[in-house]
């Protein structure tokens, strides 16, 4: 028997993903509120009980002109990935999504395929025959998510890109790197990094830099060195307008969805990162931090900070997000990896996100706009 999929409130899907400590920040009712440009649903699964067995947060962006939409599940549905009759669930979502004049559907199944550890990552670094992490031979995997895969594409799905250029991709970054926190204790974590991150940790602390938990009125400070974190790093910035707006909505939702650290000294902030957490998952989101008095560690200071105050929440996985595929000296991304691989964590490939084209025409033109933008 299949599911029955509904629309849920917001009460229903926090309740569901209470119990389900690894959910997305982005499959959480809030996330529809930091994305005005889309209008949010909440869905359910529904057994033949009554009961709700999975969620999801669909976001439906409009076609100008046409009152169709192409909807997308960030990093999402939440549901049971390795079932075996993986279409039980995902056929009546692509029908319910049809209703609602969807034309096209995006998902990005949460579900690691391979992980390499700190030590296989700098050695491929090292390694000048090393061109992408995806060619290097994986400390660790996981035969489901490539059943997951044949299933997907047996009910029509199609998997987009690797990514584009450095292994990121318009969606959700395909490669991220984690901390493991779960059974380990802060002294543990700490042992894991490498022996620059422990020597910049307490030069950080031997310099005065401290680390503080900011508000709202902080967001403007914030704001000012991601700027220039954007010019140096070469990406383009979100207005300010978009993390008051994220933290206004996520915190209405939990005081602890959404946190702003700011590493000060004397007097300046040098660093700051905005931190998410969702049940035992946490989340480096955002980050920035400006070109001077580097040498007292800033970085590394609210790194750390962030990784205590994750493990005293009770978190399983400290979450550094997107890491480049590219490993070769030229990629200007290289810099930021290395920097992560020094937390001693682990380097993880998701499946990706992909596709299921409703409507195969408006779908050729969605992705004919979207490769020439």
């Amino acid at each position: 028997m299949t599911f029955r999929l509904r629309a849920i409130s917001r009460d229903e899907h926090l309740a569901f993903i209470k119990d389900r400590p690894s959910a997305s920040h982005m499959q959480v009712p809030s996330w529809g509120d930091v994305k005005p440009d889309w209008r949010a649903e909440s869905l359910g699964w529904i057994d033949g009980t009554g009961r709700i067995v999975g969620v999801a947060l669909v976001l439906f962006r409009p076609v100008p002109r046409l009152k169709r939409y192409l909807a997308y599940l960030p990093e999402g549905p939440v549901i049971d990935w390795y079932a075996p009759d993986l279409e039980r669930w995902l056929e009546p979502m692509l029908a319910y999504l049809k209703t609602r004049g969807a034309f096209s559907v995006k998902m990005g199944p949460p579900v690691i395929v391979r992980r390499w550890d700190a030590g296989t990552v700098k050695d491929a670094i090292a390694d000048p025959r090393a061109g992408r992490l995806r060619d290097v031979e994986a400390s660790s995997c996981e035969p489901r998510a490539f059943d997951v895969a044949d299933r997907l594409r047996r009910l029509g799905w199609q998997q987009g890109e690797v990514g584009g250029e450095d292994g990121f991709s318009a969606g959700q970054p395909r490669y991220v790197f984690q901390v493991p926190l779960a059974g380990k204790s802060l002294e543990e974590v700490q042992r894991g990094f490498n022996q620059q991150w422990r020597r910049n940790v307490k030069k950080a602390e031997k310099a005065g830099v401290k680390v503080v938990q900011g508000g709202y009125e902080d967001l403007p400070a914030f704001y000012e060195i991601y700027k220039e974190t954007a010019e140096r790093d070469r990406f383009i910035p979100r207005p300010l307008a978009y993390f008051q707006r994220m933290w206004t909505a996520l915190r209405a939702e939990d005081a602890d969805r959404m946190r702003l650290y700011l590493a000060h000294h004397e007097g300046e902030v040098l660093a700051a990162a905005t931190m998410l957490t969702v049940g035992e998952h946490v989340w480096y989101s955002y980050g920035a931090s400006t070109s001077r008095k580097r040498e007292v560690q800033p970085n590394n200071a609210i790194q750390w900070r962030m990784m205590s105050d994750a493990h005293e929440l009770g978190a399983s996985v400290y979450d550094l997000r997107g890491i480049t595929d590219t490993l070769e000296e030229s990629n200007h991304l290289l810099g930021l990896l290395r920097f992560k691989v020094g937390t001693g964590g682990q380097a993880a490939e998701y499946l990706g996100e992909w596709d299921f084209p409703l409507n195969k025409l408006l779908h050729k033109a969605l992705d004919l706009y979207m490769s020439r933008r």
